[in-house]
């Protein structure tokens, strides 16, 4: 198992979850109910939305639509923030709440 440095972020209805991913790493295919934002803060990645696949650079900002199916493929090693708006600020519970498995 691949040690994601993961660090949760909280203000005021906002949440980020920051991730290091290696080179290679792949985040695999999940959905929300809900749109949200994910920013490339280091590397390149790249990223499949339902079938539609980019290639992005760091400093890139991506809209994802409620319940688009999306995977995060690590070409280089990234620095990734998932933000979402919630008031959940337990970190043991977020991701079974935020994430749903396709």
């Amino acid at each position: 198992m691949i040690d994601l440095r993961i660090q949760h972020h909280f203000a005021n209805r906002a949440y980020a979850k920051q991730m290091h991913l290696p080179a290679g790493h792949v985040a695999h295919s999940h959905k929300h109910s809900f749109d949200h934002l994910s920013i490339l803060a280091l590397g390149r990645a790249q990223v499949a939305v339902d079938d539609d696949v980019h290639t992005y650079e760091a400093g890139a900002c991506i809209l994802i639509k409620a319940n688009a199916v999306h995977e995060i493929t690590a070409l280089d090693d990234c620095i990734w923030f998932c933000i979402h708006a919630t008031d959940i600020t337990d970190p043991l519970v977020i991701d079974s709440t935020l994430i749903k498995v396709s």
